[in-house]
């Protein structure tokens, strides 16, 4: 099983959300923490974000890196679609 850790600026999301969204990314942690890897919802990023995955949440992404060596999952952004690829 993978653990999940949060960057400062995601993780102030979190802290922030609102019951709807706070239920998505809960039930999206736990999915990760089970398998990283393989769900419809993951995708593999290309370009400048090559190397991460993406995690879709109706109108919210997010993007994460794998640490296998750590069996960690570090999730570095939670945004709305049009935001979460401008970074």
């Amino acid at each position: 099983m993978y653990k999940i850790n949060l960057t400062k600026k995601p993780a102030k999301i979190y802290e922030n959300a609102n019951s709807s969204l706070l239920n998505k990314l809960n039930r999206c942690f736990e999915q990760l923490q089970n398998n990283p890897h393989s769900h419809p919802n993951i995708k593999r990023l290309q370009g400048k974000l090559a190397g991460k995955f993406r995690y879709r949440l109706g109108d919210w992404r997010v993007i994460y890196s794998i640490n296998e060596e750590n069996q960690l999952v570090i999730i570095s952004i939670i945004a709305a679609r049009g935001e979460a690829y401008e970074r």
